[in-house]
């Protein structure tokens, strides 16, 4: 009963299986240093679609390239078939492609409910005079965002700390609140960067808890950047590993905990399956 109210005020990604972000021979560089060098993939409608890697892999920078920070000298995005290069991070957004962030990124001195009414801003549709009267269209279009909100202040568990000022949460709640705003956004796609970096093993489970839910509930594709194997390899549909801005390797969680060239580049014999003298040397 808990995603009910917001399967009815937040509209689920689309049909399941269908191809809705395409990376196509994607080059970027900085001074003549390869940040990502040939990458392509393809991630559909609820899938979970992880990419892996060491420190400096180019995994943000994947990223930022997805959602406009970035322009990548080479390659081609798409999103739902639109061209992205070239598009603003804004109007990516409005696309529907949310992300969150390595750092977390709030409004530390609003409250919970006013940070996730920031990822609204975008489906606000009144002008300056009927914001400042506060009445007719600018009223109901309040009421239903703020519904928006509500329904996902319930979705995540919120409601104890719905009023509380972020700076005042610990930081796995803080996590929660980012999480959130990107859900409010309503998007199609959601691109979490290390959504778990620097939690405890309970605020950990409980976010994978949130992400499954996300998935299988909503029916929104994800891409997720994390170093938390474990969890990666419970969630995951398909890996994506990366070395240096170069991809290694593409397939399910089973392939890549046993494919030799990421177990040597990132993964170790501790988080592989490969058997001994497998090429893990």
């Amino acid at each position: 009963m808990r995603a009910l109210r917001l399967h009815e005020v937040l509209p689920a990604g689309g049909e399941s299986g269908r191809v809705i972000l395409e990376v196509e021979d994607v080059h970027l560089s900085f001074a003549g240093v390869k940040a990502v060098d040939g990458v392509s993939f393809r991630v559909h409608t609820n899938e979970l679609f992880a990419i892996i890697g060491p420190n400096g892999a180019g995994k943000t920078s994947i990223f930022n390239c997805i959602s406009g920070v970035y322009r990548p000298q080479q390659g081609s995005i798409r999103f739902q078939g639109r061209d992205l290069l070239g598009v603003r991070p804004d109007r990516i957004a409005g696309l529907g492609i949310a992300r969150t962030f390595q750092n977390i990124e709030l409004f530390p001195q609003m409250t919970v409910l006013d940070n996730l009414m920031l990822g609204r801003h975008q489906h606000l549709n009144y002008g300056t005079l009927a914001a400042i009267a506060r009445v007719g269209k600018a009223s109901r279009e309040e009421a239903r965002n703020r519904e928006v909100v509500e329904g996902i202040v319930e979705f995540l568990g919120l409601q104890p700390v719905r009023k509380s000022y972020v700076s005042m949460l610990p930081y796995g709640l803080q996590k929660r609140v980012e999480l959130g705003r990107a859900l409010a956004m309503a998007p199609q796609l959601l691109m979490l960067d290390e959504p778990v970096a620097g939690m405890n093993l309970e605020e950990t489970e409980d976010m994978a808890r949130f992400i499954h839910d996300i998935r299988w509930e909503l029916g929104i594709g994800i891409i997720l950047v994390e170093h938390e194997m474990r969890m990666v390899m419970d969630l995951a549909d398909t890996v994506f590993a990366l070395d240096f801005g170069r991809p290694i390797a593409v397939g399910t969680p089973s392939e890549i905990q046993n494919n030799p060239d990421v177990i040597r580049a990132y993964l170790g014999e501790e988080h592989g399956t490969a058997p001994a003298g497998g090429g893990a040397a």
